[in-house]
């Protein structure tokens, strides 16, 4: 008999945080997450999210054996600002076991119910910076930090419990030598004479975080228009200035500034931290933040973020500016592969952005919907 437990104290969200190294021990694919940073995301006193929502941790126990999790979230900015009355659920992790995983779903459908929402979705986080959907194809790529990786068993587990594909994301990558400065390096001058803009490039982090407020700003306005976008708000933004930012190389952060100085578009790229996540084994110390620092400072693949285009200047080639200053930053570091993160299969804005690299798809991911 399946037992589902609500993970309360310290000691049990430590059991959440770190039961998929159990199920993924032997996977040379999985990454693990740094089991301190995931506390810190579940904890109401260091994450601002719980300023506009809400959130329930389960545990699934056979017997005394941990058998899987889930994380059930309402954002209340989503629900009563939009108006989407929607069931958020993720960190789903489980045993090949239908009566676990049903059992774990049940919780999140009752608490759907119990506060008059319409359908559940998942997986997903609190935001549109978490990490989203289950992966369907590509199991045999690593994973990186700021995605979910999952066996492929847990797709038809979905599908037999009458839950119905939502969203479709797709993950591309391609070599660096694919890129040829030639398809940006004339055109991105061009566009800079047309509508007076100029380049932004950093060497040190404490010279982007005076910028980082403005950065969101411009985030929210560049992806409003995207189903499911749930905006930033300025508490957010200071917890992921201090998540994500110190994360990366600074040098890899690219902002294009009007004639007012004013930020209007930008990218941010990470370098790959997965084989160090993997060597870390989810702890920083002893050697855990050794690795990560070498990863930053020496990794050969990079991993594009999150690009931002301010509405008004989109389909205006401002992205060649983006383009040419990564070029001569990843040429200089001699990287050699670029991967993206998921994007949602609808969004043909920005796969024609990237049309000229020749990337190639080689993960696909979707969340799944059910009605309450």
């Amino acid at each position: 008999m399946i037992t589902i437990v609500e993970a309360k104290t310290t000691s049990e969200l430590k059991k959440f945080v770190k039961f998929p190294f159990t199920i993924y021990k032997d996977s040379p694919y999985w990454v693990p997450p740094i089991i301190s940073d995931e506390l810190d995301s579940f904890n109401k006193d260091k994450n601002p999210v719980f300023k506009d929502a809400d959130a329930w941790f389960f545990l699934a126990y056979d017997g005394d054996k941990l058998v899987g999790r889930v994380a059930a979230m309402i954002n209340w900015i989503e629900i009563k600002q939009q108006k989407v009355k929607k069931m958020r659920f993720g960190w789903f992790d489980f045993v090949d076991d239908t009566n676990v995983s049903e059992a774990l779903l049940q919780k999140v459908e009752e608490l759907g119910k119990l506060n008059d929402l319409e359908y559940m979705e998942g997986p997903v986080g609190f935001s549109n910076l978490d990490k989203v959907g289950v992966v369907t194809e590509g199991y045999d790529h690593i994973g990186n930090m700021i995605t979910w990786y999952n066996h492929p068993y847990y797709v038809h587990h979905y599908e037999r419990l009458d839950f119905k594909k939502e969203k479709e994301y797709l993950e591309n990558k391609f070599p660096f030598s694919n890129v040829k400065p030639e398809f940006f390096k004339r055109i991105q001058a061009l566009i800079k004479k047309r509508y007076n803009l100029k380049e932004m490039n950093f060497t040190k982090t404490k010279e982007v975080m005076p910028l980082a407020d403005e950065m969101f700003d411009l985030f929210n306005e560049s992806y409003a228009s995207l189903a499911s976008f749930v905006p930033i708000n300025d508490i957010q933004k200071e917890h992921f200035k201090k998540k994500y930012i110190s994360f990366i190389n600074p040098e890899y952060i690219k902002f294009v500034l009007d004639k007012n100085d004013k930020i209007i578009a930008f990218s941010i790229v990470m370098p790959s931290f997965s084989k160090a996540l993997q060597k870390s084994k989810g702890k920083l110390f002893p050697f855990g933040a050794y690795h990560l620092l070498q990863a930053k400072k020496h990794s050969k693949d990079v991993i594009f973020y999150l690009i931002g285009v301010h509405p008004d200047y989109q389909n205006k080639g401002v992205t060649a500016i983006l383009f040419n200053e990564c070029y001569k930053t990843f040429k200089a570091k001699n990287i050699e592969n670029c991967i993206r993160t998921p994007e949602l299969e609808e969004n043909t804005a920005i796969r024609q952005i990237w049309k000229n690299f020749d990337p190639e798809i080689f993960r696909r991911r979707r969340t799944y919907r059910k009605n309450l």
